[in-house]
């Protein structure tokens, strides 16, 4: 079915066509009948109605809650306990109803759908309220992290019940807040049992909470999300390993540059969403949904910042290891016992040498080999691996690094550029042009300049991109009025 606002702006073409003698009334009947003009006042006084209803409701809860605070010390701590109850349970319970007790015509969807899932919102946020309430009416010492945690993985269970995006999405930002709150008073955290081990190893944690849920609600937002949260609190793992294995940054760093790329590249998905029953909603047969490509999307962006940040002189600065790579070994074999044997670290790698066989290995007969794309991939992989080692390990290759990250750079960006010629795809050949153009005025705000050159470069970018762009688009439709 077309949008709202389609409808109500063809119903008045179509009124303006009937009164102009363009269509006649037995056309204009099937525009109506096919588009449905007639139910397009009842959404309008369906949505009225959900305004008068939110507006009462809003004052009533002001009332009831302005009432209960000024009389919240007189109240005994059980009937406390019963209004806060009662108040999250009914409002969940209502918002159950209207969203999930809703004919399956897609026109009588409207109003009560949105405000259940309105209240089922709400009820997620009461329950955070109420955690806070309880933890102060029994003198809790609970710690703010450790109330986000709790509530996150509270509403993360009704997200599950649910199969709401909604209430996925703010599972992940509550516990996001939770984790990086907490993340630098780790030892801190011991009220309540568990916190301390589930901030350690939030990694693993994330990936078997949040990738199921993406897959349960057939959500992009919910698999990005989680990503972020995988992928940074990975990051956050390495981290703390820094000071103590400061013998070993060139290994530190090349696990932090590759492994979170080279697993969302490698992500596959295709055989395990094949083998999934399909679901039906609302008449309609939903088939699994892959995120595969949205996952090799992610892996590239990572790629792109990490060189970008790289291409910089002061990013390679950072002084490297002075000891003999014989006794940094030996150490990491003796004092890195922990950083060797850590959950998080030798899962996620173990993961991505996996999922690299698994991408190169035959399918139907072909032989063992990567895609030309995958081998573009891999070597740049490969390149930041040998970088980041050599460099933090071995010897300081400022210069070289540099301008390696810059060339790589550079690389990725016309095969952006080239992608999107040949196949006349916008976004691509933009995304080229933008990070092509973004490399060059940062080489040039970055060395020491004069004004008249920075103002040459600005110059010449910005006649670059309107007469690249203008050439592109013709392109574009020239290579359609072909293709049809």
């Amino acid at each position: 079915m077309a949008s709202e606002k389609f409808r109500q702006q063809l119903r008045q073409e179509a009124e303006q066509w009937r009164s102009e003698g363009l269509i006649d009334a037995e056309q204009f009947q099937q525009l109506a009948d096919r588009y449905q003009f007639e139910g397009l006042d009842r959404i309008a006084r369906d949505r009225f109605v959900v305004v008068v209803l939110c507006l009462g409701c809003a004052l009533l809860g002001l009332s009831v809650i302005t009432f209960v605070a000024a009389n919240w010390q007189a109240i005994g701590r059980g009937v406390k306990l019963l209004l806060l109850m009662a108040l999250f349970l009914g409002v969940n319970a209502i918002g159950f109803y209207l969203w999930h007790s809703v004919p399956q015509g897609s026109q009588q969807k409207g109003w009560q759908h949105r405000l259940g899932l309105g209240l089922l919102l709400l009820g997620a946020l009461i329950l955070g309220a109420n955690l806070a309430l309880v933890g102060q009416m029994f003198h809790s010492t609970g710690t703010f992290a450790e109330l986000c945690l709790v509530w996150g993985l509270a509403v993360l269970a009704m997200a599950y019940g649910l199969r709401l995006t909604m209430l996925g999405v703010l599972a992940i930002v509550l516990m996001g807040i939770g984790y990086w709150s907490g993340i630098y008073d780790l030892w801190s955290l011991g009220t309540l049992p568990g916190i301390p081990l589930l901030l350690r190893d939030m990694p693993i944690v994330a990936t078997l909470l949040f990738l199921p849920l993406a897959y349960w609600c057939r959500s992009r937002s919910v698999f990005v999300l989680g990503a972020i949260a995988v992928f940074s609190s990975f990051e956050v793992v390495l981290q703390s390993f820094n000071l103590g294995l400061n013998f070993a940054s060139g290994l530190l760093a090349a696990i932090a540059f590759t492994v979170p790329p080279a697993l969302l590249w490698s992500f596959e998905d295709e055989e395990w969403t094949a083998r999934q029953p399909r679901r039906v909603e609302d008449d309609q047969t939903l088939e699994a949904v892959s995120f595969a490509p949205l996952a090799r999307s992610l892996g590239i962006i990572f790629l792109v910042g990490l060189l970008y940040i790289l291409s910089f002189h002061s990013a390679w600065t950072t002084p490297g290891i002075e000891l003999p790579l014989s006794q940094q070994v030996s150490r990491l074999l003796t004092n890195g016992r922990s950083f060797l044997l850590n959950p998080n670290v030798l899962l996620f790698s173990a993961m991505a040498i996996f999922q690299w066989i698994n991408l190169a290995r035959p399918r139907r007969g072909d032989r063992w080999g990567l895609s030309q794309t995958d081998a573009l991939v891999l070597l740049v992989l490969v390149l930041l691996t040998l970088l980041a080692f050599w460099h933090w390990s071995i010897t300081p290759i400022v210069e070289l690094a540099t301008l390696l990250a810059n060339g790589v750079f550079f690389v990725l960006s016309t095969r952006f550029l080239r992608e999107g010629l040949a196949e006349g795809q916008r976004s691509l050949f933009w995304s080229g042009l933008i990070l092509l153009t973004l490399q060059i005025l940062s080489r040039t705000l970055e060395y020491d300049t004069g004004l008249l050159v920075k103002s040459l470069a600005f110059l010449l970018c910005g006649i670059g991109i309107i007469l690249i762009g203008l050439w592109f688009e013709r392109h574009v439709r020239t290579l359609r009025r072909s293709q049809s």
